[in-house]
């Protein structure tokens, strides 16, 4: 009796560090952190550039948010008033777990964007590039054009009459100054839009470097984006967050032309959790990569009115880690701009959906890309926490 209790105990001490370790794992669980551990590519869609729909041309899509109370999809064309009065377009999608086809398409609807005192926005005042639902709103990035003098915003516009509601304030940095010194760069500002699942926080991004934060992205080099997020029950800007876009080598030097950067977020949870999607043309072909992003541990640098001013070495930045390269697809791409957690499949998992921005080019298309991403339990969650204290 006495050797099988010496034996026992070592058992015994072993089932209470377990029940440690557990309760310790409890304790610093947060159920609502979602964690994307695979994905999977379903198929892909076009629209043919000249697709028509209600007398306007369907085109121009940078940016796509999904309803999940109605099952609808609202993408926002970047036409500037000139085709027809900036809009935003309602589709619905037949999305299976193993096919995706043009005839899984479907628009509904398309609804014009008006000012507080409902009028369509003159030719050339706006360039709509985000877009990101709100309960019975949408919000809508546009990134002005410094050219012209027109400055970005951010507002909100009812979804069924497309007036707008509200205009979140933007900081003086973010404004062109006269003599260029800063600002964002023409056709590089606020291209992404998101809302966290809680409706309390917007975030946005800049598509490259302000003139004051670094140079723009070229050839084998990334630029310093920002992330803003915004409080909206404050309608204020709390913290904004340091987000190097990835290099990028092209193909063939054919034409010089190149252009990079952050297109899109998606926030996944309440706790800083995101997909983001960065596209380059390289002159010949598209480069199109998707992160997994966190904010947790990046430092604020609301109060940083220029990089250049700091070292930038020293701060932060969000922490990206790649989820797919888009490129090893089996497919040819386009402008990929937006993307949008999609309808749950019939497996329980979320889907994913990705859109481009045809530019309204007849040698582009509007393509649909469609993904199955799988979620990590709260199961597999406390088991890889488990092993991450016990190592």
């Amino acid at each position: 009796m006495r050797l099988r209790n010496v034996f026992k105990l070592p058992l015994i001490i072993l089932f209470l560090l377990t029940v440690a370790i557990v309760t310790l794992v409890f304790t610093n669980f947060t159920p609502s952190i979602v964690k994307i551990t695979d994905i999977n590519f379903i198929g892909n869609a076009t629209l043919p550039t000249g697709t028509n729909f209600e007398n306007t041309e369907l085109g121009g899509l940078s940016g796509i948010t999904y309803d999940i109370r109605d099952k609808l999809y609202y993408a926002i064309s970047d036409d500037r008033s000139v085709k027809s009065p900036a809009r935003f377009y309602t589709f619905k999608i037949n999305l299976k777990e193993d096919s995706f086809q043009k005839s899984d398409i479907e628009v509904v609807r398309v609804a014009t964007l008006k000012d507080e005192s409902g009028k369509i926005f003159a030719a050339g005042t706006i360039d709509p590039e985000g877009i990101a639902l709100n309960n019975s709103s949408i919000f809508v990035s546009s990134e002005g054009d410094v050219s012209r003098g027109i400055n970005p915003f951010i507002k909100e516009f009812a979804l069924d009459s497309g007036k707008e509601i509200s205009s979140l304030p933007i900081p003086q940095k973010y404004l062109p100054s006269e003599d260029k010194k800063q600002g964002i760069r023409n056709n590089l500002a606020f291209e992404s839009l998101t809302i966290a699942p809680d409706k309390k926080h917007l975030f946005t991004a800049t598509e490259n470097a302000l003139i004051q934060d670094g140079d723009k992205a070229k050839p084998n080099q990334g630029s310093l984006s920002r992330i803003l997020q915004y409080n909206l029950l404050t309608k204020k800007l709390e913290k904004e967050f340091l987000y190097p876009t990835k290099k990028v080598k092209p193909f063939f030097k054919l034409n010089g032309r190149f252009a990079s950067g952050l297109t899109d977020l998606i926030a996944l949870d309440n706790q800083g959790n995101f997909l983001s999607i960065e596209r380059t043309f390289t002159g010949f072909g598209f480069v199109n990569s998707l992160f997994k992003i966190s904010l947790s541990n990046a430092d604020d640098i609301k109060d940083i009115d220029s990089l250049k001013q700091v070292d930038s070495q020293n701060i932060k930045s969000v922490k990206k880690e790649l989820l797919m390269d888009l490129g090893k697809l089996d497919v040819a791409l386009d402008n990929t701009e937006g993307l949008t957690i999609g309808a749950v499949l019939p497996n329980g998992q979320p889907s994913l959906i990705l859109v481009s921005d045809n530019n309204f080019n007849n040698l582009q298309r509007t393509q649909f890309l469609a993904f199955r991403l799988k979620i990590e339990s709260r199961l597999e969650r406390i088991l890889r926490l488990i092993r991450e204290r016990i190592s």
